[in-house]
This record gives C-alpha cells, structure tokens and sequence, in this order.
C-alpha cells in the first residue's frame, strides 16, 4: 500500500504550473501573497513576510469586506488562500470557496450529517488542505473528504472512524508528499486515538499510527488490563513537518478517561506526546511525553513550531511547544531530545522538569473526590489556539491564561458512544476567573520579553508578519464573572507588544488570524461570531 500511495504524485499537478503540488507547500514561505496551510507553512511559524501593512500604517486599517456564513455554532476555521481563491469551513463541515479580494462565494460544499454526533465542544471546523487541484476536509461524523477545487463537487468520500463510538473530525488535515494526513478527536468518549494518512488521489489509505499501543507493542507495558482499548490520546489538531528529515510531528490528546487516573495505572503512552513519525511509512522515530499518567487534561495538541537556530553553540534542528500544562518546551525535532523546559504561566503542579523532562509532580494535585486548586485549570495555561515565531525578532508568541481550576474525581465506567469523562472539574471559577494575555517569549530561555492583558481569557491564535507586527484577539469564551461583548481584534508592535490598533467586532473569536494579498493588496482575515472579517489599508 504505501508503494502505491508514492506512486500517485504525479497526478497531483499544481493549478496552472505543472509541477508537482507538494513542490507549493515546501516552499511556501516563497508565496506570501498566498497562505497554503493551516499554519501558513510546513514549519507552523505563522508568520508572513508581507510588510505593507507595518508598525507606522496598522492604526489606519479598514474593513473591507465582510462574509456572513449560514450557521448558528461559532466558527474555528483558518482560511487557506490560493492564488485569489480563499477557502474555508463553516461549524458543520461545510466549505466555502470565496474571492479573497472581495468574499464574494463562489461555491459552498454541505456535508450531509448523521442527526447525532458525539463531540467533545460545540459543532466546529477548524479548516481544509489544499493540493493541487483538490480540497480536502475532516467532517464530524469521522469522514475524510476530497473536493474540487474549482466546482466543490465531493471526488471521494471514506470513513476514517465510526462517529457512533465517538470519533469526530474538526481539525485541518495537512497535506505531505502526495498524502493527506489527519487526526481524530473523541478522547472524551474513549475511542483509541490515531493518525492516519490518506492517498489524495484515490482515498485509500496509506498508514495508520496507533496512538495507544496495543498488547506485545513497544509502550503497551504503560497501560494496565484493558485499559488501552479506550485509551483516548487522540490527535484533533493539525501538526507540522519536516522535510529533510521527512518526519510528521504531531501533538497528542489526554488519556482516557480524563479526571479519574486510577482506572489506567502507568505513564499511558503515546498521551499527552509529541510523536515523530516516518512520513512514508507512518511509523514511530521519536516521541516526547509530556505529562505521564495524565490526571488533568493538559493534552499535547498544540502546534509545534519547527525552527533551526543555534543552540548551546551548535545548530540545532528544533521544535519549539508551548503545552497547555504551563511549561514552554524546546526540543530536538531530529530526536527528541529535550533542550529545555520553563513555564510561561503560573503552574503549581510540578516542582520541576528533571534532565529528560519528564516532569517531578508536586504530591496534593491530583483530583479528589472534595475537589483540588492547581493552576493552571483544565482548559490549560494555552490550548489549541496557534503560536507564532518571528525571523525578525526571534520571538516566540502565543496567547496565553492565568487561571486555576478545581480538579473532583468521580466514578468511571465506560460505555461506548457515551462520555468516558470521570468527572467534571470546574471551570471559569467566579471568584478568580483569572485573565488572559498575548505573550512573547526568548525560546532561547524561555524568559518572557514582554505581555499584552486581555479584555477577556483567550480563545484565538496569533499571527506574526516582516511588517513587525503581531496580530491576535480577545474575546473568546468569557466567564460567567466577566460575560460581555468585548471581542477586540487588534495589532500589536511585535518587539514590544505596545497596542497599534484594535476594533470590537461584536462576537465570540476563536480561531486564527492569517494574511495574504490579492492584486498587490495586503489583506488580514480574522473569524468572529459567525462571520469572516477581512481588512486593509485604505
């Protein structure tokens, strides 16, 4: 199978060009009027080397134009452009193609949908890959599905897991070589979480990484009894990857179930890691764990940020990850090696990250059945929102929440389809809702260079450009202590964070702000509410 999922790339022609389709995104960075991946690139900077709109001119950005999408949910997507056309997803896992210079539709693909579907939060999408002539999403009910890029008629259609035992898709698959790779999200629910890659021509599928190792497999030993068949640790959001060394590099979920450890004794691998894999064969290099024996739902999904820079008086070839436990992590991608570890947030359950990183947890944190305070709480100190690295000022960004939680262990006892959850702790606790906060961090250190409050605790990711600029916004879900209708969206100066401009857009942001520019104009696109918001200078 994975000969025959080589074999096909030549089919896959870029649009117009006759290369192939895979030769775009490997030098995406050399498009900046285009944004061709969830993360802008292969390596998830997030940065765009577009400086129209820079330090001296932001103050004078206007809207110009706005798209409404047909829906009631709140919208995640990350919008890809491509030579003019954007392309997004509404809640539902429906796409949308647009004209990036004026968000007039040009097509809108409906994904027919199961009357019940197990999701862990809300009904969201957080967008497409793009390859060639094909546009590519993850739906809800579990199904991977190929698109045209011109009309938005489905090419093909495959179930990747069955919805009904809790599988969900709602993060952007990534396209690789001639593969399209994506995770599933359902940890709540107990499936055995996984990462698989998929032929972009024909759909077969090329591999699949187990995330939970089954009996007699290298890490089946962390697991005790059964307990890895409903082991979770899925992967529901999009990684990176690293062509000279052709690894995926991918974050994983929380074990199964989330507050209640006792039924799953041992580390419980490969939850809660970065894992490394072969990007031909889908087998494992490498991986990292972040949290072992995971009692707090501090998943490891965020987005790795691959950088090569010098270390220690070496070159390095590094992975930069900020975990939603508190800890700033670097880490050799090549091996996995960890580098460093120092929290950007408050944290009060480790009193340390030993020489391997492997945390020394504090005795007293883990959840009770009277309930515990530890910082950082269960939505963590970052989530799922995307960071940023700048060239220019060799800053790593992110979007960041002080808070605590009270972490109540309860009974476990799982049936399929239905929440594995052993608990529910508290979140958004009114008497110290906490606050949120874009952050700039030295990833040589860790150390912070300089913070930027928020109205409200964040929900959306950020985005950096050559313009000097970091683009962010507040108002994702507010606390029931601090509920209102401050949704800034907003541009910081990137070397000192000093405010450059902001608009109240009136509705709940949580997604990723991006950049391109059509006919020679710099655009910035940002999601809010159930609408999509597009500005430029006048």
């Amino acid at each position: 199978m994975r000969l025959r999922c080589l074999a096909g790339i030549a089919f896959l022609a870029n649009m117009g060009a006759g290369q192939p389709a895979d030769d775009r995104l490997l030098k995406a960075e050399g498009e900046p009027q285009n944004w061709l991946t969830y993360s802008g690139s292969y390596r998830s900077w997030r940065y765009s080397s577009l400086n129209q709109i820079d330090r001296a001119n932001a103050q004078t950005l206007k809207l110009a134009w706005v798209a409404q999408l047909p829906t009631a949910h709140r919208v995640e997507t990350t919008p890809l452009v491509v030579d003019g056309i954007m392309y997004l997803t509404g809640p539902e896992s429906d796409v949308i193609a647009l004209d990036a210079a004026s968000g007039r539709p040009f097509w809108h693909y409906r994904k027919p949908l199961p009357s019940k579907i197990n999701v862990c939060c809300d009904t969201v999408n957080r967008g497409v890959a793009v390859l060639g002539d094909r546009v590519f999403v993850g739906t809800l009910d579990a199904h991977l599905v190929a698109l045209s890029a011109k009309t938005g008629n489905v090419l093909w259609d495959v179930e990747v897991a069955d919805h009904k035992s809790g599988y969900s898709i709602t993060g952007a698959p990534l396209a690789v070589k001639n593969m399209i790779v994506t995770g599933v999200g359902g940890g709540e629910y107990g499936i055995r979480g996984f990462l698989d890659a998929y032929d972009a021509k024909t759909g077969s599928r090329c591999w699949r990484f187990n995330t939970i190792p089954a009996p007699g497999e290298k890490g089946s030993e962390s697991w005790s009894r059964d307990s890895w068949k409903q082991g979770g640790a899925p992967t529901w959001l999009t990684g990176s990857y690293d062509p000279e060394s052709n690894l995926i590099i991918w974050g994983t979920g929380n074990p199964a179930p989330d507050w209640n450890a006792d039924v799953r004794p041992g580390d419980n691998l490969y939850s809660d890691s970065a894992i490394a894999l072969d990007a031909d064969t889908g087998k494992l290099k490498w991986h990292f764990q972040f949290v072992p024996h995971d009692s707090h739902d501090w998943d490891a999904v965020q987005v790795p940020v691959l950088v090569d820079a010098e270390w220690q008086g070496r070159p390095r070839k590094l992975a930069y990850w900020a975990h939603r436990g508190g800890f700033f992590y670097v880490l050799d991608r090549s091996t996995g090696e960890f580098l460093l570890g120092k929290p950007f947030a408050k944290q009060t359950w480790a009193k340390e990250l030993g020489p391997t990183g492997r945390p020394v947890v504090l005795p007293g944190t883990d959840p009770t059945e009277e309930g515990v305070y530890v910082w950082p709480g269960v939505q963590g100190a970052t989530n799922w929102y995307s960071p940023s690295y700048s060239p220019k000022t060799g800053l790593f960004y992110l979007s960041a929440w002080e808070n605590k939680g009270l972490y109540q262990k309860g009974t476990a006892q799982y049936v399929p389809g239905l929440r594995y959850p052993g608990s529910v702790p508290a979140i958004d606790l009114e008497e110290d809702p906490g606050f949120g906060a874009i952050r700039a961090l030295n990833p040589k250190t860790g150390e912070k260079a300089w913070e930027y409050k928020l109205h409200t605790k964040p929900w959306s990711g950020v985005l950096s450009t050559a313009g000097q600029i970091v683009f962010g916004a507040s108002g994702g879900w507010a606390s029931r202590a601090r509920e209102n209708m401050e949704a800034y969206f907003f541009a910081l100066d990137a070397e000192s964070g000093r405010e450059l401009w902001k608009i109240n857009l009136g509705g709940t942001m949580s997604a990723n702000p991006i950049t391109y520019a059509v006919n020679g104009k710099q655009m910035v696109t940002m999601a809010a509410g159930d609408g999509l918001f597009t500005f430029a200078l006048p």
